[in-house]
């Protein structure tokens, strides 16, 4: 009973509490404070509950403390003196005088003394809780044999100077907190602003990170934990972000450098033929053949930057489907024959096997490798074509006798606009975007493109497609 009595009383007493701490978060939430305030401000909060707390389950204990002091004392002794007297209650019963009433009832719970009672039985401890707050005084029940009948005792004593006691607790208490509070209110402001000092430096120096000084970083000496974890996180997040940049604008320039010499030949030609163009046949030949030439030279450039730009974006579809490679690579070496007289070619197909993608796309793959090996082999070298199963793969392999790649540009030959300086004549030609899209598209279909290669001896290049068993 004391227990439930002890629950209850807390449940009472700390809904306020509650309530308002609720109600001060959702505020501080919404509110436009600083962190190092809303930091204070909630360690307060805390503080003032766990202080209210404290006050509340101090002077409840004590409260409880007192009760079961005093049903020991003289509760117990009450009940025997009643027990003895009863059935015949008569006169002055010998009970404390702290007690101010006391109800006998039945089994049925029919009032048996006194014989004008108009209460009811009660050891419902919402009843014991009213009587305590309300009246001031405390309800005692409990049960008793006689005469193989049991009958139900309460009994109330007076619990003013108790619940005295009780609230001088709380008061007490409340005040040494509030003591506290003139301490814990300053020291926690300072560690506050101390903990966010660093977020505020973090601010002050990404507000000045722009176009122009892009290499700026967050100074993490000093940070810890979470704090130096966010500040590399965020160094790390700008190096990949500059290297971007960086890249992006090589992209724009590489571009821009293409399409200049195209524009500036074009140019050059109307110039002529609005020259002394008009009626001569030759010239007029020449400058419409030119500018024919170098029209289809500017529409592949920005066809090949569109395939990028829309595999950049996500937006690049694929319209796949399951397919035998045989199908592609028979088809890639009639083509090759017909329009390469030059080069020794070589096609062996040792395995065939069923792929999921885009027949087409993939074609493209392997037909700017290929042709690749035709730009950069010169006359009467060798170009072999195989195709065979290795592990999870169809493995197509182009191999050339030509000009091989330089150690220091395998790693970059991929990279779109790259071309390595052995590559570079005039007669060679390219715009160093097919090796970029031809990567695009074999990871696109979960493939692989591994390149070998030795400068004078040729180069080695294995696309890797996952087959359907």
């Amino acid at each position: 009973m004391i227990k439930r009595l002890l629950k209850s009383l807390l449940n009472i007493l700390l809904y306020p509490f509650r309530l308002i701490m609720k109600i001060v978060i959702g505020l501080l939430k919404r509110l436009r404070f600083s962190i190092a305030f809303k930091i204070s401000a909630s360690y307060v909060l805390i503080y003032i509950i766990i202080i209210l707390i404290v006050a509340v389950s101090t002077s409840a204990g004590c409260m409880v403390f007192e009760f079961q002091k005093f049903e020991r004392n003289t509760v117990n002794q009450d009940v025997e003196n009643i027990k003895k007297e009863f059935p015949y209650l008569k006169g002055e019963i010998p009970i404390s005088s702290s007690a101010r009433s006391f109800e006998i009832y039945n089994d049925d719970l029919n009032s048996v003394y006194p014989d004008n009672n108009d209460k009811r039985y009660s050891d419902n401890i919402i009843v014991v809780l009213e009587r305590l707050l309300y009246s001031r005084e405390y309800l005692y029940s409990t049960a008793f044999e006689f005469d193989n009948s049991y009958y139900y005792l309460n009994i109330s004593y007076d619990a003013e100077i108790m619940i005295y006691d009780a609230f001088k607790i709380i008061v007490l208490v409340l005040a040494s907190g509030a003591l506290g509070l003139l301490i814990f209110v300053p020291v926690i402001s300072s560690t506050s602003y101390r903990l966010t000092g660093p977020i505020k430096n973090m601010t002050e120096i990404t507000k000045t990170i722009t176009v122009n000084n892009i290499n700026t970083r967050l100074d993490i000496k000093g940070t810890q934990d979470e704090l130096k974890e966010l500040s590399q996180t965020f160094n790390e997040m700008m190096d990949r972000i500059e290297q971007g940049y960086k890249f992006q604008q090589q992209f724009v320039s590489d571009a821009s450098h293409e399409l200049r010499t195209p524009i500036a030949v074009i140019k050059g030609y109307v110039n002529m033929l609005d020259r002394w163009g008009k009626n001569d046949k030759a010239v007029l030949e020449e400058s419409i053949g030119a500018i024919k030439n170098e029209t289809d030279n500017m529409q592949d450039l920005i066809e090949k930057l569109l395939f990028i730009a829309r595999s950049d974006k996500g937006n690049l579809a694929y319209s796949k489907e399951d397919f035998k490679i045989s199908t592609i690579l028979n088809e890639i070496e009639k083509e090759t024959k017909m329009i390469d007289t030059v080069h020794k070619l070589y096609f062996k197909f040792y395995d065939d096997a069923n792929v999921y993608g885009d027949i087409k796309r993939v074609k493209q793959a392997i037909r700017i490798i290929i042709d690749n090996s035709i730009k950069y082999t010169p006359a009467g070298g060798y170009i072999m074509v195989s195709g065979f199963l290795q592990d999870d793969y169809y493995v197509i392999k182009i191999e050339d006798t030509g000009i091989g790649i330089d150690k220091k540009d395998l790693g970059k030959i991929f990279d779109r606009l790259y071309r390595a300086e052995q590559s570079r004549s005039k007669e060679i030609g390219g715009h160093g975007l097919g090796l970029s899209i031809a990567k695009i598209i074999v990871l696109g279909h979960k493939g692989k493109i591994r390149v070998k290669s030795t400068i004078g001896k040729g180069s080695e290049f294995s696309i890797m497609l996952p087959y359907i068993n």
